[in-house]
């Protein structure tokens, strides 16, 4: 296909070129993949600034999406890209390869780094997904920020780069420029910019931003940033957001509150705090989907309000494709068996091939996990729905995931998200914390304290 880009696409493509270090939060859809490319492509071959580049990617992003985006268009056909996914062998075949552009999936970074015995000389590096490197403590960072100071050029590209508040933008930026912008420790940039929150005598939960922080930090990075949201850019098709409220009968819900007072006492003096909120959520959501994990490691299964829901969507469809999104082990399980039983067409989307499948309309429903399908990859061509079986606290993951769909090229004029909730569970409560776009961990904790308050009385 020939490349027109937008007038947008080319101000970002202008900017990498002139910036050797550069954050490019694009929204969703907006075409960051190519924006990339196309700046390479110039840098390797007109401007002689860039000789090789390594590409950092979740695993499908940069097993699929990077190769598919080349191939896609015709200006980067001279593009020589090699993709070191696999086994350790596969690995080390594509990086001794010559190739213009080296792709790694993010899980491998440390060994292509630390014990691969290869050179490190890449010379630029792209992030897709600056956000995944937002821990400065992970292995991943530490090893990325060891051979920091050998690259000449950064690009570090995502639609969400504070998805859990301003603290995440520390690491991500230390990243870029080697701490010259938002400090070179994080405990110097938490003193400066915030104060303690959550707190429980000397030990503090979580920080909140002082006043006027916000600004400051984004006047700091706003020399080497360039952020866009697609709904300034693109005419983005209707997005319907809808509710798919489903009962449990007196036993069901006796069973779920038996089960929450059960979670109050085990908590070590009856409080919810950081450190067990999210444990307790996530037995709380299990069980307002419909089962959960016992001490033997067996799935309990307290209701199939859900499962049957499903059914009633996916009939109600009439055959229009669906993707539905879980997140618990057991709730993939339980979708299975429902539709093997209705004899649906269905497949998990974590390969190519199915992938392909489902974006040629050859599968009525695509099962997807956000926190693999939750960045990257393109489903727009197959269908215009998604369902969420199971909630998410995590609100990157959810905005994205819904993006596989919503999103430039998507010929349909609306695209639905339906949530399927559990009545008078933890599920009312992500919901609204997703609706609201609260990121915050004490929506997460108080939601918490509410619904296991809820059941002991």
């Amino acid at each position: 296909m020939q490349y027109k880009p937008h007038e947008y696409q080319k101000y970002a493509i202008d900017y990498i070129e002139s910036h050797p270090v550069s954050a490019v939060l694009l929204d969703m859809g907006l075409g960051k993949t190519s924006i990339a490319l196309t700046a390479i492509n110039d840098l390797l071959f007109d401007y002689f600034d860039a000789h090789k580049v390594l590409v950092v990617a979740p695993l499908r992003v940069a097993r699929d999406t990077w190769p598919a985006e080349i191939k896609k268009w015709d200006h980067l056909s001279d593009l020589i890209v090699t993709v070191a996914v696999g086994s350790t062998a596969e690995r080390l075949k594509a990086l001794k390869a010559s190739a213009d552009i080296y792709v790694i999936n993010r899980e491998n970074l440390c060994w292509l780094i630390d014990d691969s015995g290869l050179t490190f000389d890449f010379d630029t590096i792209i992030i897709d997904e600056l956000s995944s490197f937002k821990n400065h403590q992970t292995k991943r960072f530490k090893s990325l920020m060891k051979v920091r100071p050998k690259v000449k050029r950064i690009i570090g590209m995502t639609g969400t780069p504070s998805s859990n508040g301003l603290m995440d933008l520390w690491a991500e930026f230390k990243l870029l420029d080697m701490g010259v912008r938002l400090g070179r420790f994080i405990s110097a940039f938490r003193s400066n910019y915030f104060m303690p929150d959550k707190r429980n005598g000397q030990i503090v939960y979580s920080y909140k931003p002082l006043p006027g922080a916000e600004q400051c930090i984004y006047k700091k990075i706003s020399d080497i940033t360039i952020s866009m949201k697609s709904t300034d850019y693109l005419k983005m098709p209707e997005l319907i957001s809808s509710e798919y409220t489903v009962l449990l009968s007196e036993k069901e819900a006796e069973r779920y509150g038996e089960l929450a007072r059960d979670l109050v006492l085990e908590l070590p003096g009856g409080e919810v705090t950081a450190a067990n909120a999210a444990a307790l959520s996530g037995k709380l959501c299990q069980m307002a989907n419909g089962a959960i994990y016992n001490d033997c490691g067996g799935t309990e299964v307290i209701h199939n309000q859900k499962v049957d829901a499903l059914e009633d969507i996916i009939e109600a469809a009439a055959g229009k494709p669906i993707l539905v999104a879980y997140w618990y082990k057991h709730d993939y399980e339980r979708i299975v068996e429902k539709l093997q039983s209705i004899k649906v067409s269905f497949s998990k989307l974590d390969t190519a091939e199915s992938i392909r499948r489902w974006n040629n309309k050859e599968i009525t429903v695509g099962l997807i996990h956000p926190a693999s399908a939750g960045h990257g990859l393109n489903l727009q061509a197959g269908g215009s729905c998604i369902v969420w079986f199971g909630l998410t606290w995590s609100l990157e993951l959810y905005q994205q995931t819904n993006a596989r769909l919503w999103r430039q090229g998507q010929t349909a004029e609306t695209v639905v998200v339906q949530h399927i909730v559990t009545k008078g569970t933890i599920d009312e409560r992500v919901l609204r914390a997703l609706s609201l776009k609260d990121k915050s961990q004490s929506a997460l904790i108080d939601a918490v304290k509410a619904d296991l308050q809820m059941r002991v009385k």
